[in-house]
């Protein structure tokens, strides 16, 4: 069974990857923002004359199922490519932005 990856191993492919073609110097934020701009648009583009109701069965065709695995794993890319530059840990980012949420739209009480 293959052991499952985690952020810190997946940063650090990244990064070899990228040294090893010499493309950090091409690695800026707004380089890597853009690219995940365009990256977060392919996604969009598997959904977007689809009806509601398609768009909940993607997965179960599996032509489909990996175009949108492939376009997750690239925006992941970027998007883990461009924390790694502006030295974001993305996990606490996330947690933080959730603790702000939880704040400022409370739960209805019951």
């Amino acid at each position: 069974m293959t052991e499952h990856p985690d952020l810190p191993r997946l940063q650090r492919r990244l990064a070899e990857f990228a040294a090893a073609r010499n493309w950090g110097q091409y690695h800026t934020p707004k380089n890597l923002a853009s690219a995940l701009s365009v990256e977060s648009s392919e996604l969009v583009e598997i959904f977007q004359w689809l009806t509601p109701e398609e768009s909940a069965r993607v997965m179960s065709d599996p032509s489909t199922a990996h175009r949108v695995r492939d376009e997750v794993a690239d925006v992941l890319a970027y998007l883990v490519q461009f924390c790694e530059v502006l030295d974001i840990d993305p996990l606490t980012a996330l947690s933080e932005k959730i603790d702000r949420n939880e704040h400022r739209f409370p739960a209805p009480k019951d």
